[in-house]
């Protein structure tokens, strides 16, 4: 009888062992990641961004090259390739492309390091292994870690769950959700491929605005042409409590329509919009400690008090004394045509 129950007992604490030893703990799986994401010499990357804070999704084509040490080239464009921007970093600066409108912007701007985004795979290793309370589970055939952001959009959008392949050591999907829990953001990864590396020359501004010969592939060819639509006014898509829209005015300046929207009450913000402005391809610096960010539909200027973007054809101007960067990136970011006044 004794014999039996040491036989019993010996055979539960065997099976204890190896379903530990079969279990990645999450400092495991952290330390595989910080060695395969962060250490890698470049990486090359496609995904799919879709923004979900509207009535209707709206989705983008993401592309990124990264080289070691602080070379990168994203492009963001929408599924029709009509509206792309293109964000790249190379030894001069950082440099923010709008080829539709020939123009090209210079930040004096440590981006991406102060301002990890969500399709930048050394960004997401910072969040997983920074954040001392995320949490860890298995999913199928996925590591799911729930961290906090750290981006421009922290406060609105807090939280992140990175999904991550068992046996690939890839991520395959990021949902950024706000503070109840609600998706806002999901990118879908649908190329990784680590180690690719491009020469410094490659992340030139010549190099990279230009077409080359034999394809266009992972270039933009700038256009003269913009929409000719109908001037239609954007409003911000709000549900803010004691702020009021007191006032919008209709201007013309050289014969181009302008419209100022100002609104009061206990976040005061003033908003300016016109048909965007062909440029004369040369590089416009932005003198500013302004930095690139990331709205989704677009890139955009960041300072202390302002921020600028252009979307669709559009120019924006957002200038505040009240909003924090934050709230400034919100209005921004629910700027639509059938807004509310």
């Amino acid at each position: 009888m004794k014999s039996r129950v040491a036989k019993l007992l010996f055979l539960f604490v065997t099976i204890l062992v190896l379903s530990a030893c079969g279990a990645e703990s999450k400092e495991d799986v952290v330390k595989k990641l910080s060695n395969k994401w962060v250490d890698t010499k470049g990486y090359e990357l496609a995904a799919e961004m879709s923004i979900l804070t509207g009535d209707e999704p709206r989705v983008y084509d993401v592309e990124v090259w990264h080289t070691k040490p602080d070379f990168y080239r994203v492009q963001v464009s929408d599924t029709n390739a009509e509206n792309t921007q293109m964000i790249v970093r190379n030894t001069e600066g950082v440099f923010v492309v709008t080829p539709a409108l020939n123009k090209t912007y210079k930040f004096q701007s440590k981006w991406p390091t102060e301002n990890s985004q969500a399709y930048l795979i050394g960004s997401l290793a910072n969040d997983i292994k920074k954040d001392k309370t995320a949490t860890f589970k298995e999913e199928g055939d996925n590591y799911v870690f729930e961290t906090k952001t750290s981006n421009n959009h922290k406060t609105m959008l807090p939280t992140q769950k990175i999904y991550i392949n068992k046996k690939t050591l890839l991520p395959t999907d990021v949902s950024i959700m706000n503070e109840n829990k609600e998706e806002q953001i999901h990118i879908t990864f649908s190329k990784v491929s680590l180690g690719k590396t491009h020469a410094a020359a490659e992340y030139k501004m010549e190099q990279t605005t230009a077409p080359k010969a034999g394809g266009t592939e992972g270039t933009i060819e700038a256009s003269a042409e913009i929409d000719d639509s109908e001037f239609e006014t954007y409003y911000p898509l709000l549900k803010w409590e004691q702020v009021h829209n007191i006032d919008e005015k209709l201007m013309e300046v050289d014969g181009e329509k302008r419209v100022i929207l100002t609104y009061s009450g206990d976040k005061e913000f003033t908003i300016i919009q016109q048909r965007s402005e062909l440029g004369d391809s040369s590089i416009i610096p932005v003198f500013s400690p302004g930095d690139p960010v990331d709205l989704g539909a677009a890139i955009g200027a960041i300072t202390d008090h302002s921020l600028s973007w252009e979307q669709e054809g559009m120019s924006f101007f957002i200038a505040s004394s009240t909003l924090t960067k934050e709230e400034m990136i919100e209005v921004a970011a629910s700027m639509t045509t059938g807004g509310l006044k």
